[in-house]
């Protein structure tokens, strides 16, 4: 996997009407690279995979696959592979007529690419069995090796988990990374849920109202956030007055529970206040602490730290600032 585009994404833009649903986005993914973009409802992660599955025509821009450009080219000719959200398999067909359906040869050479597809996704000799009877997490994986049996350039996945449980969710993530990684096929994917995107993508696009707000590692995009809106996205966190904090009057700032800690003193920079809450979640908790002035912070520590109704003094190891109020920043810098 090279740094260089394989898919490359110029300046794409898209309207319904008056509302605007992409905006001048520009994104590459190297080839084998993994891509998820993520964002909340209407931020355009959807219409950005319809537009490169050809689905829907932009108003600007272009896609480039492999040095082609793809822009004005059928869904088709494009050969990229589409696992949708509720897969589409058929029900009437058994596993090996699911991931024949879309090869264009048939007889022995059909039956071994299905072999080998359903190789890759760890359902090797399914072929007679029916849908209706795999499993959630099995199903997902049959669309997957539809996907894969043309040999696509490129492989969409629109949600591939929302409809999983999730304990059934977190081990078929593992499954799907495991088998992507195996046919090392450059991947976009579309997700809502931010750990989803973190486990499965080597870069992240986090899209909001159409617009890109940044693009990078999932680690880039938790530690070096490029907005308040990214800042305040990825992860936990909580924003502050900055005064309260060590900060300049007059600024926010975003903290993360893993971020604080509670102390004996902590100097004059450390909060003081009431545990309101404790939420168990193992070897750790996260307390609420209510600070007055309506500044309540939550603190990630071992779960024995403090008890409902302690007051407790809290050190803020680092911090994001802002200029103006929480979401007026357009940038960080830490502390």
């Amino acid at each position: 996997m090279t740094d260089q585009p394989f898919l490359s994404i110029q300046g794409l833009t898209k309207s319904f009407g008056a509302a605007p649903a992409v905006v001048d986005l520009s994104l590459g993914v190297p080839q084998g690279a993994i891509l998820a973009l993520l964002g909340p409802s209407g931020s355009g992660k959807t219409t950005t995979l319809r537009l490169l599955a050809g689905f829907e025509v932009p108003d600007a821009g272009a896609i480039v696959v492999g040095g082609e450009d793809v822009t004005r080219v059928g869904p088709a000719a494009r050969r990229f592979g589409m696992v949708f959200q509720h897969y589409a398999l058929f029900p009437h067909l058994d596993v090996g007529a699911n991931v024949a359906f879309g090869l264009r040869t048939r007889g022995e050479a059909a039956e071994r690419r299905v072999r080998e597809v359903l190789a890759m996704v760890d359902l090797a000799g399914y072929e007679r069995r029916p849908v209706t009877a795999l499993s959630g997490g099995q199903q997902q994986r049959v669309a997957l090796a539809r996907s894969l049996a043309p040999e696509p350039r490129v492989l969409l996945l629109d949600e591939p988990l929302s409809n999983l449980d999730p304990a059934l969710r977190e081990r078929t993530r593992r499954e799907l990374r495991r088998a992507i990684r195996q046919v090392g096929i450059t991947t976009v994917f579309v997700t809502h849920e931010q750990e989803e995107a973190f486990d499965l993508g080597d870069r992240i696009a986090l899209l909001h109202r159409g617009r890109l707000e940044q693009a990078g590692t999932p680690d880039q995009l938790y530690d070096e956030p490029a907005s308040a809106f990214v800042a305040g996205f990825v992860g936990r966190a909580v924003t502050v007055p900055g005064e309260r904090v060590g900060g300049r009057p007059g600024t926010s700032a975003l903290v993360r529970p893993e971020a604080m800690r509670f102390v004996a003193d902590g100097g004059a920079a450390a909060l003081e206040g009431l545990v309101t809450e404790r939420r168990f979640v193992g070897a750790q908790a996260y307390f609420t602490v209510d600070a007055g002035a309506g500044v309540t912070v939550e603190v990630e520590a071992p779960r024995r730290s403090a008890r409902v109704g302690d007051r407790v003094r809290v050190a803020v190891d680092r911090v994001l600032f802002w200029a103006g109020g929480p979401g007026d920043g357009s940038g960080a810098a830490g502390a």
